[in-house]
């Protein structure tokens, strides 16, 4: 079976291993390219990046990236890939800014799964716009990796660039597909992508758009990916940004009352959601330090535009889910 991992497959676990798979792959994909051209959606993501990584590695500027921003990335992302991919490896990197394109289409949208449609169906479209720009282009690389393979039966949703037309006939190059994600983080640490892109906390593909509960607005937005920031710099700062599974803020579609400088405020609440999981099918929830909590309190009702309150969700899963829509 063609997408099978073969049984003798060693699990990739050290440098060694990884510079072995690393050189294996750069000749199998010089031997199926040749001198083509290969497109890839690159979201910043350890998969993907991982891919362009090791394509840049095997044929250089016959790799097209395409870099979407759709305005739902984390603080700094964008920015990231391209200091990483187009100044550091320099890479053929295409950055579309879609921002004002995917929220026009979100404005008023209030329900999680029409947000997702919506976010998905706009990501193909804009990455067939500029697949149809290209010319030359043979091939599509995908981060596909093996429980990928295994969740969809070999079918490749994850990345949103499954619903490409017909008329694109482009063959698939997916060079980790029979990797687990750890694996492809020690890939990725040896191919010299940095720490925080390798291991790089899940993060849902429709990104903040489901972190901005109900309908997203420009402002609520920004609040989130202040606030996010702000987390994450915290944890990283007091040692837990490798102990924690994954945390977040959430910035939900009412307001509260507050007071500051002596004035009544009307204003958001910002949600923090920290847990720690094996598999993701249950989840525990971290037990922050009440000083660090008061803390990151403090510098987000102060620092972040249009939020007066910050609460910490302490619900496990089950019965809430990691995400909260």
């Amino acid at each position: 079976m063609a997408d099978k991992r073969p049984e003798s497959m060693e699990r990739i676990t050290t440098p060694e291993l990884a510079q072995a798979f690393i050189d294996e792959q750069v000749a199998a994909l010089k031997a199926q390219i040749g001198d083509k051209k290969v497109l890839l959606a690159l979201s910043g993501g350890v998969d993907s990046s991982v891919v362009a990584a090791l394509l840049i590695r095997a044929i250089g500027k016959q790799l097209v990236c395409v870099h979407v921003n759709h305005g739902l990335l984390r603080k700094g992302e964008p920015e990231q890939v391209i200091r990483v991919f187009r100044d550091q490896m320099n890479a053929n990197l295409i950055y579309v800014d879609a921002v004002d394109r995917f929220l026009d289409k979100l404005a008023g949208v209030a329900d999680p799964e029409q947000k997702r449609k919506i976010i998905g169906a706009e990501f193909i479209r804009v990455f067939e716009e500029e697949a149809r720009k290209q010319e030359g282009i043979e091939f599509l690389a995908q981060g596909t990796i093996y429980p990928d393979i295994i969740e969809s039966k070999g079918v490749k949703a994850h990345h949103n660039v499954g619903g490409l037309p017909e008329d694109l006939k482009f063959d698939l190059v997916e060079p980790v597909k029979f990797l687990f994600k750890d694996e492809v983080r020690v890939v990725g640490k040896q191919l010299g992508l940095p720490d925080n892109m390798v291991y790089r906390q899940p993060f849902p593909g429709p990104g903040l758009g489901v972190r901005c509960v109900g309908a997203i607005t420009r402002d609520r937005l920004e609040a989130v990916r202040e606030s996010d920031a702000i987390l994450r710099e915290e944890f990283a700062a007091n040692g837990l940004e490798g102990k924690v599974w994954q945390y977040f803020t959430i910035v939900p579609d009412f307001r509260t009352v507050g007071v500051q400088d002596g004035v009544r405020t009307d204003a958001w609440p910002v949600v923090i959601r920290a847990v720690n999981t094996k598999d993701a099918m249950t989840a525990t929830v971290e037990n922050i330090p009440f000083d660090l909590l008061q803390h990151i309190t403090q510098r987000i009702t102060h620092e972040v535009k249009g939020v007066n309150r910050v609460l910490y969700d302490l619900t496990p899963k089950p019965t809430g889910t990691i995400e909260w829509e």
